[in-house]
């Protein structure tokens, strides 16, 4: 495993203080699965009636506990429920293999929690293609269940890391009809990253009480706009799982007209993605790409893609070079419609192309300087319609070379 030295310049002060949320117990373990010295696996013990709504990866490749993930997510039932997750290996691509390790992982938890196997879900991130070492998992079982705690949702954001440099964490209180429902939630995610969504694993509960159609489709309508809107390097993970649990322990009921909670929600949703792109492997610029003027939302999001994905652009951001020349490029390569002659590209508040062409009052200098920014906007407006969209992205240096070339060593 590519060894990580220090925590990216882009993460924040530290982890924040996330508040406890009732109906929710965590603890975490060192099973050895395939780090040293550190703990490997969160478990999560959810109370009775929990609702549990999700998003996955839709890689053609999908790991074993994606699959049994979404096999699961859709049910709902009066029975407590949990999430199991290891970090070090992704049990995916490992065939028969992988479907009885994350049976043996999931029937063992719920025999330990008394719970049914259905309400069982788990999660791996490492290595593809190695087998998973299951029975490192169940044999610590006893101390997970022996350990669990209401103050645990930090350590367990700890266990689930993988190149990550730092653990990722995000919170927010939401008020309705004078009470407090709290959210709050954990993410690990640095490399493979990609729309649709991200070797990333994301956890987020809530004591908000709600109806599972209800909380499905505000996850899956934020998700739309949070994490499928982030970028590292292009690549979709085999192993991308977003779970999210309303305990109902506050007793507020939240609907489809909850706005409030929903905005909560968004918050700490987007919150954990842009901390995804800000432990990009080897990113040193955080990046948000911002498309006006399509012919629609969709291909602005075409368009957004293209420039955050692209090597070209995410090399020059690297080197704090402003060479829009490869935006230019990378609109015109994306498939969506664009018009040369209606071009117009900002790099933050520095106009550089206007209408198809360099801005007479355009400052190469003024442009470099401004690209040494740690946080950097791109904004392009394409001047055919009202379609918009943001993208964040980050840089792409030689790190993350380094770090992705000796990933299994």
């Amino acid at each position: 495993m590519a060894k990580i030295t220090s925590v990216s310049p882009l993460a924040p002060a530290g982890f924040p203080d996330l508040p406890v949320i009732d109906g929710v117990r965590f603890s975490t373990v060192a099973a050895g699965v395939r780090y040293a010295g550190r703990t490997d696996v969160m478990l999560a013990d959810l109370a009775p009636g929990t609702t549990v709504a999700g998003a996955f990866t839709r890689s053609a490749t999908r790991a074993a506990p994606v699959l049994d993930c979404q096999a699961k997510i859709g049910t709902h039932s009066d029975a407590g429920a949990a999430i199991i997750v290891n970090s070090g290996n992704a049990n995916a691509f490992t065939g028969r293999n992988g479907i009885d390790a994350t049976r043996a992982v999931t029937t063992a938890v719920a025999a330990a929690l008394d719970l049914p196997e259905t309400r069982v879900f788990s999660s791996s991130t490492g290595v593809i293609g190695e087998p998973l070492p299951h029975g490192r998992i169940t044999a610590k079982l006893e101390e997970l269940k022996d350990t669990l705690a209401s103050d645990g949702i930090e350590a367990a954001a700890k266990a689930i890391m993988t190149t990550d440099t730092f653990p990722k964490g995000s919170a927010t209180d939401v008020t309705i009809n004078g009470k407090t429902i709290r959210i709050a939630g954990i993410a690990k995610g640095s490399g493979m990253i990609a729309p649709d969504m991200a070797t990333m694993l994301v956890y987020i509960f809530t004591d908000a009480k709600a109806d599972l159609s209800v909380l499905q489709s505000m996850v899956s309508a934020l998700n739309a706009k949070t994490f499928n809107c982030i970028t590292v390097d292009s690549d979709t993970s085999t192993s991308d799982t977003l779970l999210v649990a309303a305990t109902g322990a506050s007793g507020i009921e939240v609907t489809e007209d909850s706005v409030g909670f929903m905005e909560g929600l968004r918050r700490v949703m987007l919150d954990l993605a842009h901390q995804v792109v800000r432990d990009g492997e080897g990113a040193t610029k955080f990046v948000e790409v911002s498309v006006t003027g399509a012919h629609s939302d969709d291909e602005a999001h075409v368009h957004a893609k293209s420039i955050a994905n692209s090597p070209l652009v995410k090399t020059a951001i690297a080197g704090e070079d402003p060479n829009w020349g490869r935006v230019v490029m990378a609109i015109g390569k994306s498939g969506a419609r664009a018009d040369r002659d209606a071009l117009s590209i900002w790099f933050g508040p520095i106009l550089v192309a206007d209408k198809g062409w360099v801005s007479p009052d355009y400052s190469e200098e003024e442009a470099a300087k401004y690209m040494k920014n740690q946080n950097l906007v791109i904004h392009v407006d394409l001047g055919l319609g009202g379609g918009t969209a943001r993208v964040w992205t980050c840089d792409l240096t030689h790190a993350y070379i380094e770090i992705n070339a000796d990933y299994r060593s």
